[in-house]
């Protein structure tokens, strides 16, 4: 597969990444890794994770995504359809729409320098799918923030397939 530009401003793009990107995706998630850390957030991205080889089936999938500021790798986040199957069953709440198809992203991380990636991806996400789903660890609240502040609801908890609990939020923008 080709590296074409899905989405482009004047030096901000986003494309499908590729297997020569996985050594720069993994700088960046370091990076990510460490606001995490830094912002209190000690629980979430543990034990290696997440690996090469879950950026590596994200690429297999076709869901891998960068951003690029001037050709260089500033994001990197997982795009995927559903059915998600640990969001089968939420508890404490429900989703905004369970009936239609939607999309879910994962592994979302930036490098620190790197501002307005959380909008420029999300804006590009909606372009593809009025309907997003997205989860976060308790402890995450830069990402519970950005979500609320883009018009994600917070709709319950879900448990990913270790056991672990995740903050779910959905959108879904109503297309006339």
């Amino acid at each position: 597969m080709g590296t074409a530009i899905l989405f482009e401003t004047m030096t901000r793009t986003i494309r499908h990444a590729t297997t020569s990107d996985v050594e720069s995706i993994m700088q960046v998630l370091a990076q990510a890794k460490q606001v995490m850390r830094d912002s209190g957030n000690l629980n979430q991205w543990i034990n290696g994770y997440p690996t090469s080889q879950a950026v590596m089936l994200d690429i297999e999938h076709n869901a891998a995504i960068v951003i690029e500021d001037d050709g260089n790798i500033v994001a990197y986040f997982a795009f995927m359809p559903s059915p998600e199957p640990t969001y089968a069953k939420i508890y404490n709440g429900k989703w905004l729409d369970n009936d239609r198809p939607y999309h879910v992203v994962h592994r979302m991380g930036a490098v620190p320098t790197a501002h307005g990636i959380f909008n420029f991806a999300m804006d590009y996400c909606f372009s593809n799918d009025p309907n997003i789903r997205i989860d976060t660890h308790r402890d995450n609240k830069i990402m519970q923030h950005l979500l609320e502040r883009y018009g994600f609801g917070y709709c319950g908890i879900i448990y990913l397939e270790n056991g672990d609990e995740r903050l779910a939020y959905q959108r879904f923008k109503h297309t006339t």
